[in-house]
């Protein structure tokens, strides 16, 4: 079985979809590929689909939604001539919930974890080369966000913040990896439109003004912390963080005609991200 999470939801036996299209069974599947492998108590899967206040006829319900799922998987295994195989199987029921079996197939979230995981050593080891490609490999499993089509209950929802939250923090190491590796002008586009969609982003803003400041538009760089700033005070009360300052001064203190410095080569990759880019002004 192949299970897909990062982006529209989709599940495949012997390359046959089973992703139902009614919306309550499409959350039951969703919730259980997100523990693929594992016990999902049946409690965990009514808090999901009715909340703190489900209906008497919960858990029959639920019995339910299992049978139309196993119905799908039926004729998925049906086609692929595996008579050994139950839907039962792949579908267990298991002593206080349910468990998805993944049986050897692909699952993209761990893909992406594992692959991750490798930059994330990269990084370590300041090989920023290998760190910016084994992200970006990371990062193209993601076909949009987590489980957009999934109609959302509490327990998905917090799946799915974390999920962004691990793309968000690969994403921002594949920019600390380009801009060691001195593609600052590269990465111009990207940042411009990662700063407008994460508008409070501390870490995204601080790669840009580096970017920018690094390709020679000192001005515009200060103009990215001035106007964070502003989005800080109005919404959440609160100035930008004590690195993020530091790397503005930073700007403000070389002079326009001062020519920017590459990354040095050995510069390591641990600490907060403005410290480092503070680092790399002079």
């Amino acid at each position: 079985m192949d299970i897909e999470v990062l982006g529209v939801l989709a599940i495949r036996e012997n390359g046959v979809s089973v992703v139902p299209t009614a919306p309550k069974p499409r959350q039951v599947l969703a919730l259980l590929a997100l523990h693929a492998d594992q016990v999902v108590p049946v409690a965990a899967l009514v808090e999901e689909l009715w909340g703190s206040e489900p209906p008497r006829s919960a858990r029959t319900t639920l019995q339910t939604y299992v049978l139309q799922l196993r119905d799908l998987l039926a004729g998925a295994l049906a086609g692929g001539g595996q008579e050994r195989c139950s839907p039962k199987d792949v579908l267990a029921t298991v002593p206080g919930g349910y468990r998805l079996q993944s049986r050897g197939g692909g699952v993209d979230y761990r893909e992406f974890e594992r692959r991750a995981g490798a930059g994330y050593r990269a990084m370590d080891g300041e090989d920023y080369g290998g760190a910016a490609r084994r992200l970006a490999d990371a990062l193209s499993l993601w076909r949009g966000p987590a489980l957009t089509d999934i109609q959302a209950g509490p327990l998905i929802a917090m799946e799915v913040r974390r999920l962004e939250e691990a793309r968000l923090c690969a994403l921002d190491q594949r920019i600390e990896a380009d801009l060691r590796l001195g593609r600052h002008r590269e990465l111009l586009p990207e940042l411009t439109v990662l700063v407008n969609r994460y508008r409070m982003h501390e870490s995204l803003h601080g790669q840009f003004m580096l970017a920018l400041h690094r390709s020679g538009r000192r001005g515009e760089a200060l103009d990215v912390f001035t106007r964070l700033r502003s989005t800080l005070v109005s919404e959440l009360g609160l100035e930008p963080s004590s690195a993020l300052s530091r790397l503005q001064r930073s700007i403000l203190m070389v002079r326009p005609d001062t020519p920017t410095a590459p990354a040095p080569a050995g510069a390591g990759a641990g600490g907060g991200a403005g410290r480092r880019l503070v680092a790399r002004i002079h």
